[in-house]
C-alpha cells in the first residue's frame, strides 16, 4: 500500500476500511442496526472490554456512523443510534455474512430473517446500471475523477 493517508486514497475501499478500523467496529454497527443502543447492551452482546468499547463508540460517533444521545441525566447515560451512514453499512455486513456462510460455514450459524415475512434474508450485490450480480462480469479500475 502507498504512503498516502487512507482518507486521501482515491480507492473507496481503502477509505471505507480506514473508517471501520477493525472487526469490533463492524460488530458494533451490526448490533446498532439490529436495535442495540446502550453501552451495556453492546458489551454483553460482544463480550468486549469496556475500555475498547468506549474507544470504538467514540470513533464511530466521530466518523458519523453513530449518533450519541443522552437518555439519562442522573446518572449521565448515553445511547448510540445509527446515522444514515451507519444504516447504509447494514447491506455490506449482510454481504460479508453471506460470504462467511458460504466460505467459512460449518456448524450452526445464526440467520437474519425478514421480520414481516419470516423468510431468511439472502443478500445479493448487483450493479444498478446493468442489473448483473457483482463479480459475474469483468471489472476494470478507472482513474479517479
Amino acid at each position: 500500500m502507498s504512503s498516502t493517508p487512507a482518507s486521501d486514497s482515491p480507492c473507496p475501499v481503502v477509505r471505507s476500511l480506514a473508517v471501520f478500523g477493525d472487526a469490533w467496529s463492524m460488530l458494533i454497527l451490526r448490533d446498532a442496526n439490529l436495535g442495540l443502543t446502550r453501552f451495556e447492551q453492546f458489551r454483553r452482546s460482544l463480550g468486549i472490554a469496556p475500555t475498547l468499547l468506549t474507544r470504538r463508540l467514540a470513533a464511530l460517533t466521530d466518523e458519523g456512523l453513530l449518533e450519541r444521545r443522552r437518555y439519562s441525566e442522573r446518572p449521565p447515560r448515553d445511547e448510540y443510534l445509527p446515522t444514515e451512514a451507519g444504516r447504509d453499512v447494514l447491506p455490506v455486513l449482510f454481504l460479508i455474512g453471506a460470504w462467511g456462510r458460504r466460505h467459512r460455514g460449518g456448524g450452526p450459524l445464526t440467520r437474519f430473517v425478514d421480520a414481516q415475512t419470516g423468510t431468511e434474508i439472502v443478500p445479493l450485490a448487483i450493479d444498478a446500471t446493468t442489473g448483473a450480480p457483482i463479480g459475474t462480469r469483468d471489472i476494470h479500475v478507472a482513474a479517479a475523477r
